[in-house]
């Protein structure tokens, strides 16, 4: 019998949430997610796809291989030839799971798989007894679930239980339904499935009309025990059901849903973060649970209120997510021992080390403005300590002579393996001319999809980050730079994108 008062967190940020277009991580970043998600406590992560690629099949493997705590998943269609590439990943892990799936709404049968109701079910079978014949957790999925027929739905779910599986998934693969309707449907599953009170129901929403969370919540106050979600809710078109999201209500409003939960909150932040610096997706300041403004208090009467009583406009601390206070304020004057302290308040253990070349560069910035925020430290530390992409090229040198009655022309040097290569270029501002520059000396056509600066602070001697897309050969590459100088930041941005081009 399965816990109906305990819901499991499925994570899938590293498949559904790395298929958001520009998002694609390499397989040290990969790991830094999975372990952090492990310290999290999520139940279950979804590591990926296996078949989709060779690098990804490498990466769910070695995920499996080195995260432990929670079950890992494989995602697979339900084709014997895609179970058996899951499986041959999943399988080091301590508690393997297949996830397979097949499209059950009208529209999917008819238009994109060509196949009668009759042999959808009968390939949902045969593909659920074959996963099964590899490993005991076998999760099936019936895609477009929000627009199928909730009788063939009844009539699915119940042949793929008797044929061995042990969750069944609910998708609003579009995010179509509203939160009652997707209520009923989770109803309607419980009350009409045979051996549905042995297998956990899952549901998967979309966010294309911004009801992801409060669908998955639905299906929750209607007996779902797994929900399935991404960090920051990254993921295809608008995105998916918002992990920190659905935590945060089931405790923050435990006295209404009654649910129990393994996460340790205290993670949520470090999670977010992590997989915005390492996906180059900005996570909006008023996100819930996770923004920058999220516990921000601007209003008069707001913070009267919160300094008499934090409850007043606080229904949750900023604590209990893991979000980072400014106890210390760090300048140019401030020694080893307080940024030790600041780093270790946001969750970052460094050794000796790392501590030295955090420190230097630190140095350098506080020279260069009156205070060092968290996000300033968290730039540093995104450059220095995280995994890396490797660097087929950097950036050495750089000029640009610009004005407004001057044709801006940059020069710049850029290292790689055999040595260094200069050229310069003319553009129509500062910024195109140091792009044009880099093309010429890399000779890697690339089309600018999408450009975005942002202040990592609000000082005016704030660092300016750069995030950007190219297009290279029909595929889009992200990259993100960090300077107090943002042709600096611009140029940093854009070879980076080029270094994940040569990542396969």
């Amino acid at each position: 019998m399965v816990d109906k008062n305990r819901i499991k967190i499925f994570d899938t940020t590293l498949r559904d949430g790395e298929q958001s277009p520009g998002a694609s991580l390499n397989e040290d970043e990969k790991i830094e997610i999975a372990k952090q998600l492990a310290r999290l406590k999520v139940d279950v992560i979804e590591a990926g796809f296996p078949i989709a690629s060779p690098g990804d099949f490498e990466a769910v493997k070695r995920i499996a291989r080195e995260v432990k705590g929670p079950a890992i998943a494989g995602l697979a269609r339900a084709r014997k030839i895609d179970i058996e590439r899951a499986y041959e990943a999943v399988k080091y892990s301590d508690r393997p799971r297949i996830h397979t799936f097949i499209a059950t709404s009208p529209i999917h049968m008819e238009r994109k798989l060509g196949l009668t109701p009759d042999q959808v079910i009968e390939q949902a079978v045969e593909a659920v007894k074959f996963a099964k014949s590899l490993c005991n957790d076998v999760e099936f999925s019936a895609e477009d679930a929000g627009r199928s027929d909730p009788e063939f739905l009844y009539k699915i779910f119940t042949e793929v239980i008797k044929a061995g599986a042990t969750v069944i998934n609910v998708p609003d693969t579009v995010g179509y339904t509203q939160p009652e309707e997707f209520g009923a449907l989770i109803r309607g599953i419980r009350e009409n499935v045979e051996g549905v009170e042995n297998v956990d129901i899952s549901v998967h929403c979309h966010n294309d009309l911004g009801l992801a969370t409060a669908n998955s919540l639905a299906g929750v106050l209607n007996g779902a025990t797994q929900v399935e979600c991404t960090i920051n809710g990254i993921g295809e078109r608008a995105g998916n059901a918002s992990l920190e999201e659905i935590v945060m209500n089931l405790v923050t409003r435990k006295d209404y849903f009654q649910k129990e939960i393994g996460i340790d909150t205290t993670q949520l932040y470090p999670a977010s973060r992590l997989v915005s610096r390492l996906t180059g997706f900005v996570v909006q300041p008023n996100k819930a649970i996770v923004g920058a403004n999220a516990f921000a208090h601007e209003a008069g009467i707001h913070q009267d209120g919160v300094i008499k009583d934090k409850r007043t406009y606080e229904i949750m601390t900023p604590e209990s997510v893991g979000f980072p206070g400014t106890k210390l304020v760090l300048g140019k004057h401030s020694g080893r021992h307080a940024l030790y302290e600041r780093l270790k308040e946001l969750g970052y253990d460094l050794t000796n080390e790392q501590l030295n070349l955090i420190f230097s560069r630190f140095k350098e910035l506080a020279d260069k403005k009156k205070e060092v925020l968290v996000e300033d430290l968290e730039a540093i530390l995104t450059e220095e300590i995280l995994p890396k992409v490797p660097e087929k090229y950097s950036l050495e040198y750089f000029q640009v002579v610009t004005g407004s009655t001057t044709i801006p022309v940059a020069t710049l040097e850029i290292a790689e393996e055999n040595g260094l290569l200069r050229d310069a270029s003319i553009g129509n501002g500062p910024v195109d001319a140091v792009f044009k520059a880099i093309e010429r000396v890399t000779g890697i056509k690339a089309r600018l999809t999408n450009y975005v600066i942002k202040a990592i602070t609000g000082s005016k001697d704030a660092q300016g980050e750069v995030s950007l897309e190219l297009e290279i050969e029909g595929k889009s590459y992200s990259g993100k730079g960090v300077s107090t100088d943002i042709i600096e930041a611009s140029a940093k941005a854009y070879i980076n994108a080029l270094n994940r081009y040569f990542v396969k």
